[in-house]
């Protein structure tokens, strides 16, 4: 049977608008029957009407937007159909700053538009909107809507339909199933004003003044009070990004556990970063969840501390380098061996062929000397000018810091950045030829990319091979709240490539010293789950030692509401088979407002 607003839509199809020499409109009665909110949204993404000009759309205004690139104002209709499916708020795009006020009765005339946020190559979801707009006020000060509330009851444990393979996997043409896939009962719910109560946070506000809740406590909580994503199969449905219409000043600082009591209310958006946003005209208040840093313990004598920390894009010019010294030497523990990545080069980001960074390691160096910790010495080696991605100019790379009191580096001439490291046996034992050395640095799996740097370290006599990588990133990715489901990661094909060299570069290892003990770790950039891992796993010539943790405490990076895994310590079986091997992921970054890096570093100790 026909929904109502199908119905309607009928109607007005027939009801042709007949015009006489003139161009004056003849109204017919069908013709009088006005286009309503939910008949703009319809029962699928995109809008039935999209293109079209529709007349004297009425509603009442629920929010009004006068910052940024997408002015406007969203309303409401008070008068809502009985089809869940259709929303009965829309946005009105105005490009200027609006001449409405919340509480407004106004009617709009204007053309349907789908926006879709970040362009249609990003895949995103698109925004049923009102564009070029004519709006009259009827009149002010009437109640607002009331608000639609979304808890652990009304949304659904199914992320989203799997898409129409005819669309190329596109859920645009599917009609909303908003009682059964949560993308859909989002979409059910577009520019309208919605509620959330007491919501948890489970990623920090960041820069742009937003942040994420959950609205299923229970969802896959862990003890700190994230939400851990922990397979691809297994969406986080409850989460929630929030935004405010208010001063940017006013956005509350929060931290993963902090929770937001009492009512946040505000139209439901969709954005290009997070997906539906609840653009809030009225915060709850922030309550502590008193959530602190971690310190990992400190390795004992005969235990080795290899870690691996990503320090984003650090160059001399910084003002984080006492804070990431503080974190090497007293949340860590002065390991004995770290890897960094995003180590720049000594002018940054300026483009002008630097590609030295000795002065950014040494001053990261100096500062851990402040802070009480050891005097480490480093090795590295430079990139090609522009060649290994990142931000143009900064020339990344990792850098190993060593503690030469505790670890010595095994120096091999002749590795540099284009030359490829090589396994040789000496005496019955694995030896790299260059050492530090890159490897395969020519192949095409590392083009616009970092190349693994790869070392021997001796500690109590006994070798230990180190391979510090920074696998190419998920950007381009289309998001987990695409249009698409399941949404393509076309980064994934590079990384592909890189993990199968790193993994083929270990196995060189291991056949020829089957009992060496190699370490492959870094931002390998993909979950403990993901084929990349499965590739660098093999057939157990590497297992990802994060695994070694409860499920809950697997994640060393918070985007989106997922607390994840992209930073991961790799060991061979003879270290996996060892005594006392020991993994913490040191939580003192992702989940906090503050955060010096984006990452949260790892340590793993054991005894060689």
């Amino acid at each position: 049977m026909p929904s109502k607003s199908s119905a309607r839509l009928a109607a007005l199809t027939v009801a042709a608008v007949c015009t006489t020499v003139s161009g004056v409109v003849i109204t017919t009665p069908a013709h009088a029957d006005t286009v309503r909110i939910h008949d703009i949204q319809g029962t699928t993404r995109t809008s039935p009407l999209a293109g079209q000009k529709v007349s004297d759309v009425a509603g009442i205004v629920t929010g009004v937007r006068t910052y940024g690139s997408s002015r406007g104002f969203w309303m409401q209709d008070p008068t809502p159909d009985d089809n869940p499916a259709t929303s009965e708020g829309v946005f009105v795009f105005t490009s200027s700053t609006p001449k409405v006020a919340v509480g407004d009765s106004v009617t709009v005339t204007g053309t349907v538009s789908e926006y879709v946020p970040g362009g249609t190559t990003s895949g995103n979801q698109s925004v049923t909107e009102i564009t070029k707009p004519t709006v009259t006020v009827l009149s002010s000060g009437n109640a607002v809507p009331a608000p639609v509330v979304i808890d652990a009851a009304s949304v659904p444990a199914a992320y989203a339909p799997a898409g129409d393979t005819a669309a190329n996997g596109s859920i645009n043409g599917l009609t909303l199933e908003p009682a059964k896939y949560a993308l859909d009962y989002y979409e059910s719910l577009e520019g309208m004003n919605v509620q959330v109560a007491d919501a948890r946070v489970v990623t920090a506000t960041d820069p742009y003044s937003e942040l994420w809740v959950t609205l299923k406590p229970h969802e896959h909580a862990n003890r700190r009070g994230g939400t851990v994503y922990g397979s691809y199969a297994s969406q986080n449905t409850g989460r929630l990004q929030i935004q405010s219409l208010g001063p940017a000043g006013d956005f509350p600082a929060a931290n993963v556990g902090d929770t937001l009591t009492g009512t946040t209310t505000g139209p439901l958006d969709y954005t290009q970063f997070g997906g539906y946003t609840l653009v809030a005209s009225k915060l709850g208040t922030l309550e502590s969840g008193g959530l602190q840093r971690e310190t990992t313990r400190k390795q004992a004598r005969g235990e080795l501390a290899v870690a691996t920390y990503n320090v984003q894009n650090l160059d001399p010019s910084d003002t984080t380098f006492a804070a990431h010294a503080s974190a090497i030497v007293n949340n860590l523990q002065s390991p004995d061996i770290v890897s960094l990545e995003e180590i720049q080069d000594n002018n940054g980001a300026t483009d002008d062929g630097t590609v030295d960074a000795s002065q950014t390691v040494n001053k990261l160096i100096d500062a851990i000397v402040a802070a009480g910790g050891p005097k480490y010495d480093w090795r590295s080696i430079n990139p090609v000018n522009d060649q290994d991605g990142g931000q143009p100019g900064g020339n990344i790379r990792q850098v190993f810091l060593f503690n030469p009191e505790r670890v010595s580096f095994t120096d091999r001439p002749g590795g540099d950045s284009t030359t490829a490291v090589g396994v040789t046996k000496v005496h019955g034992k694995a030896q790299l030829t260059v050492s530090p050395g890159r490897v395969d640095p020519a192949s095409d799996a590392w083009k616009s990319s970092r190349k693994p740097l790869a070392g021997e370290f001796v500690f109590h006599g006994r070798t230990v091979f180190v391979i510090a990588n920074h696998l190419n990133s998920k950007g381009g990715d289309q998001s987990l709240h695409a249009q698409y489901q399941p949404p393509t990661r076309s980064s994934e094909i590079q990384r592909h490539l890189q993990a199968t060299e790193v993994h083929a570069f270990v196995k060189d290892i291991l056949d020829t010293q089957k009992n060496a003990e190699v370490v492959a770790l870094g931002d390998m950039n993909d979950f403990q789950f993901s084929d990349t891992t499965k590739i660098l796993e093999g057939d157990g010539e590497l297992w990802s030692a994060i695994k070694s943790l409860p499920k809950s405490e697997r994640y060393t990076y918070d985007y989106q509401g997922n607390s994840q895994v992209l930073d991961q310590i790799l060991v061979s079986p003879s270290i996996r088979r060892g005594c006392g091997l020991d993994y913490d992921s040191v939580h003192i970054n992702s989940e906090f407002h503050d955060q010096i890096s984006d990452h949260d570093p790892q340590v793993l100790r054991f005894r060689p």
